[in-house]
């Protein structure tokens, strides 16, 4: 793979090669690609505990229906 990053980017890379936190240019894109996986993952992970806790504030509100787990189990 052959990529143009530009120069602001290429610059970067050279300072985090030059600060020793990588040894090539290859070990700083490794590390960005997971980096931002983990982050987009953590992204996700806030969303629905942010989803979670909205549902969970109406069904205290008593605006949302429950069903027990043998409800449930009964209409499946």
């Amino acid at each position: 793979m052959n990529i143009n990053l530009g120069a602001p980017y290429e610059a970067a890379i050279k300072r985090l090669i030059e600060k020793g936190y990588a040894g090539n240019q290859t070990e700083v894109i490794r590390q960005a690609i997971l980096s931002y996986e983990r982050m987009i993952e953590e992204e996700e992970l806030m969303l629905v505990h942010s989803a979670v806790m909205i549902e969970m504030g109406q069904i205290e509100a008593g605006m949302a229906g429950t069903h027990s787990f043998e409800e449930i189990k009964k209409a499946h």
